[in-house]
């Protein structure tokens, strides 16, 4: 098995090691596990523990539930060797997990690392992307600027236990105008049936792009939505898009922007293209610096998103933009405290809201014991009130979760730890209250 540090997946190098506590810091782990269950009255369970197998390793994007109540995820590592979707189904009294596809290596350009979530589209079938493999050159190592794909289950006997899900590559970026190397944003679907998503890499100046697959003609046709020039309009657009009622698409740059630090931006159609329009460039202080998820929306239009750095502790934030007569105002909800040594230390994820308004989300390298942490904020007030749900202790019930997570019908929270577990590769969990 290979260790993660040889990993060369663009979004994090020091992330790919192996965390594991020896004899004596084992037992310090299980005490405090039990401990800081006790204490926030959460019962938090590893439902499946990645190995390096067939079953892939190192899950970075947090999970998608379907309306049956399955779980679907990617691994970056592990399967054949490129990474694979799995599915995790609830039967009787525990998971079963289910791997539905394993992308294979062939030649330079094969090692596809899907670092995003899948998305549920029609009939069933999922979308999504790799960060690398495809056509192009975006990687000297890797090669490949990466692909958007779909999987759908055979009408027969699948030729291979490694992919009892067909895979259909509806793109491959090729590393100039179009964009590429998509990041750990999730696709979206508009009401025509066109997808919508974000590269880190290429475009016009080198610094990502926003782009648009329209199917046409039995395949699906790319065009580039807006292209990033790395100066105010900011850069590396990683967390992907969403849709207003208008039809407006939201998300942020990780870098870029009047300050360097990231920005916040507005896509409007206007005729045949879109107009592009900054809502805030985050400064580097208290108000954070690199968003790396994307945004949400609440039922009054208010966005929600989080930083990885910056803050008044360090450790990233918790923002909300607020429109108001043409303009929107930025307010810091809550500021982490940095205690690891993880970079970055913050939420990387998306935020999840619930009916009543809470925001879920999960640090990297912030928490307790420095491995992460979920977290949940509760409108209090005229403020919001901080809980920590679960804090990683980087032993056997994983560490550093890097994607979002969700919520089920039964108030149930569900995700990924993308490092650390029992056999080191990271672990798909569940917190119930």
């Amino acid at each position: 098995m290979r260790g993660k540090g040889q990993s060369r997946i663009l979004i994090d190098a020091t992330s790919r090691r192996s965390a594991t506590c020896a004899l004596a810091l084992a037992i310090l782990c299980a005490l405090t596990l039990a401990l800081t269950q006790s204490v926030q009255a959460q019962t938090y369970t590893v439902i499946h523990n990645f190995t390096d197998g067939p079953d892939g390793a190192n899950p970075y994007a947090g999970l998608t539930l379907d309306a049956a109540g399955n779980l679907y995820g990617t691994s970056t590592l592990g399967g054949t060797g490129a990474g694979t979707v799995f599915k995790l189904r609830y039967v009787n009294s525990g998971w079963v997990f289910a791997p539905l596809y394993s992308f294979p290596v062939v030649g330079r350009k094969g090692l596809h690392n899907p670092t995003a979530r899948v998305i549920i589209g029609p009939s069933g079938v999922l979308y999504g992307t790799t960060q690398y493999g495809g056509q192009g050159t975006c990687d000297l190592g890797n090669g490949g600027c990466g692909t958007v794909y779909s999987l759908r289950p055979f009408p027969t006997r699948p030729a291979s236990v490694f992919a009892p899900w067909n895979e259909t590559e509806l793109y491959a970026f090729a590393g100039g105008t179009d964009g590429g190397q998509p990041g750990n944003g999730d696709l979206v679907f508009d009401p025509a049936g066109n997808l919508y998503g974000t590269t880190l890499l290429r475009g016009f100046e080198d610094n990502g792009v926003v782009y648009e697959l329209m199917p046409s003609g039995g395949g699906w046709t790319e065009s580039v939505v807006y292209s990033f020039t790395g100066a105010n309009d900011g850069s590396t657009p990683n967390g992907g898009v969403i849709f207003d009622k208008a039809g407006n698409l939201y998300g942020t740059t990780t870098n870029g922007g009047t300050y360097g630090n990231g920005t916040v931006y507005q896509l409007t159609p206007s005729g045949s293209g879109w107009v592009k329009n900054i809502l805030y460039s985050f400064h580097g202080g208290g108000d954070g610096a690199n968003p790396i998820g994307g945004l949400i929306f609440d039922q009054s239009g208010n966005l929600y998103g989080t930083t990885g750095y910056g803050g008044s502790g360090f450790g990233g934030v918790v923002f909300e933009l607020t429109p108001s007569n043409g303009s929107w105002t930025y307010t810091t909800l809550y500021g982490f405290t940095r205690s690891g040594s993880g970079t970055p230390p913050g939420p990387q994820g998306s935020l999840f809201m619930d009916a009543a308004g809470n925001l879920y989300g999960t640090t990297y390298a912030d928490g307790a014991y420095g491995y992460g942490s979920v977290f949940e904020l509760a409108p209090s007030n005229g403020g919001w009130s901080y809980s920590s749900l679960y804090d990683f202790t980087g032993g056997n019930d994983g560490c550093n979760p890097w994607g979002s997570v969700l919520l089920d019908a039964k108030g149930n929270l569900y995700g990924t730890a993308s490092s650390c577990g029992a056999d080191g590769y990271g672990v798909a969990f569940e917190i119930t209250p």
